[in-house]
């Protein structure tokens, strides 16, 4: 499954000035307590947004295998029928899709057949896949930097997520270190059914200067933000989260907005920045 990391991208409309993104993940299709209701929403959301994308981040499928965790007799359909279902229910936001990334349920086939559903779903709907995350460049607009006809460009990398965790705190700090080594201006993690959004802040040396008169050079710092998010899920509360103790799934979709100075909601924010991304439930 694996392959070597390397960004991918997509040019949106010139028009667009503002974009809005979701990451789909956790559906668990195939699981009882799979909330379809609530996916179909967010589905529609999408369709019926011109300027509204999404990625796939993994577990879309329960795929619970006679070696695996779960229990395999509850599931409401196989594996199989879990895979077409979901590709039939993306279908109609298939030029929606920027990207796909696995998870570690669709990862119980894979490991003990070779067989990769994940795969066959990117396919059906023609659009990258890397199974363990993606670093994307999302390109859109025109007259970034005061430059006529240059696109804004904003870089994101989405990955499923590991591990088991139980605070918020817990669940919120694996995507903080997943951004401290790759560089973008959003991060989402999905995995423990839990939303989380916090903004990280570091500080980047401006590369002009002005020479000092002691011949040494200085130049300015300047403050840039990124925004780090744990994503939904879509299932109830009850079976395996109930008996082992685990909260509620968050049912509401994060919807990250990519932002431009010529965008509605530019107005809402008092600061001045030439692009920004904000995420709002």
């Amino acid at each position: 499954m694996s392959n070597e990391l390397r960004w991918f991208g997509k040019i949106l409309s010139p028009d667009f000035t503002e974009v809005s993104v979701i990451v789909l993940s956790d559906l668990h299709y195939g699981n009882p307590f799979c909330s379809l209701k609530h996916f179909q929403r967010t589905i529609n959301f999408i369709k019926e947004r011109e300027n509204c994308f999404c990625f796939l981040n993994g577990d879309l499928i329960e795929a619970v295998t006679k070696n695996s965790k779960g229990d395999v007799y509850t599931q409401t359909v196989t594996p199989q029928e879990q895979r077409d279902a979901v590709i039939d229910l993306l279908i109609p936001i298939k030029d929606k899709v920027l990207g796909c990334c696995t998870g570690n349920h669709e990862a119980r086939i894979y490991n003990d057949t070779g067989v990769d559903l994940t795969k066959d779903i990117a396919e059906a709907l023609r659009v990258p896949y890397r199974p363990e995350g993606m670093l994307f460049k999302i390109y859109f607009g025109q007259g970034a930097n005061r430059v006529q006809g240059q696109h804004y460009v904003f870089t994101s990398y989405i990955t499923h997520g590991y591990g088991g965790a139980r605070t918020k705190a817990s669940k919120a700090i694996k995507v903080e270190r997943t951004a401290s080594w790759i560089s973008a201006d959003w991060y989402a993690m999905s995995h423990d059914h839990v939303v989380n959004v916090s903004p990280n802040v570091y500080l980047e040396i401006d590369h002009r200067c002005h020479e000092e008169d002691n011949g040494f050079v200085s130049g300015k710092v300047t403050a840039k933000r990124q925004m780090l998010i744990k994503t939904n899920a879509y299932l109830k509360w009850g079976g395996y989260s109930e008996s082992g103790g685990f909260p509620p799934s968050d049912l509401a979709t994060p919807v990250i907005n990519l932002l431009t100075p010529i965008s509605p909601q530019w107005e809402l924010y008092p600061e001045k920045p030439r692009q920004g991304v904000k995420v709002s439930v």
